[in-house]
């Protein structure tokens, strides 16, 4: 579990404590729920990462809910849109093993972050990792519930595939921008695990 979840759910079971004291058992039991969904929400399981220098792993658990081609400052990607769900771990990873290039945090919307605009208009961490066979952009999207983006990493730090790299609170949405290069393993509609699905792989001729 990351730190976070502590300061969140460990508060409202202490809660839960003190209306037991008071025999407030019906308030009592609605806090220990509330804090362990809570608990729940910030877990950070163990993942296996793929061992294939060229995979591209998925940042984000949830459901993949758009692929679409876009062009970033005159260069040509491919945006893969993860949509994160309450019950899915938030805890977010790097995609492939390289280098922290970029680091932008833009202000803006919050729109439910399922929907298709969230990428364009919600407040959102832009990161760009450059890796061996290639380069990787990802957006942390900000969601209507989801508020409070973090990210641990700076500009110049070294990631490992599958690393750990930050969260984001209570719903919220994650976009991976790929080049061409890359020959696609998902498709819209599928569900992905942090760190251990494989959204694509670079094409060893590329």
């Amino acid at each position: 579990m990351v730190k976070e979840g502590y300061w969140y759910g460990l508060p409202l079971l202490l809660a839960a404590g003190g209306l037991m004291g008071l025999r407030l058992y019906v308030a009592s039991a609605f806090f220990i729920i509330l804090g362990l969904l809570v608990l729940n929400f910030f877990r950070d399981p163990d993942r296996e990462i793929p061992s294939n220098p060229r995979a591209i792993v998925s940042p984000a658990d949830g459901r993949v809910v758009e692929i679409k081609s876009e062009t970033v400052e005159s260069r040509s990607f491919r945006r893969i849109s993860i949509f994160m769900s309450p019950l899915d771990v938030h805890v977010n990873r790097s995609p492939i093993a390289g280098t922290v290039r970029n680091v932008c945090y833009r202000k803006g919307a919050f729109r439910i972050a399922s929907q298709n605009l969230a990428s364009l208009e919600n407040e959102q961490n832009v990161f760009t990792i450059e890796g061996e066979h290639g380069t990787v952009m990802v957006k942390q999207i900000a969601g209507l519930l989801a508020r409070r983006i973090v990210f641990w990493k700076r500009p110049g730090d070294r990631l490992e595939r599958g690393e750990r790299v930050g969260l984001i609170k209570f719903g919220s949405r994650v976009d991976v921008l790929v080049g061409p290069a890359v020959e696609l393993q998902v498709t819209v509609g599928d569900h992905v695990r942090a760190g251990s699905s494989i959204l694509g792989t670079t094409r060893t001729n590329a």
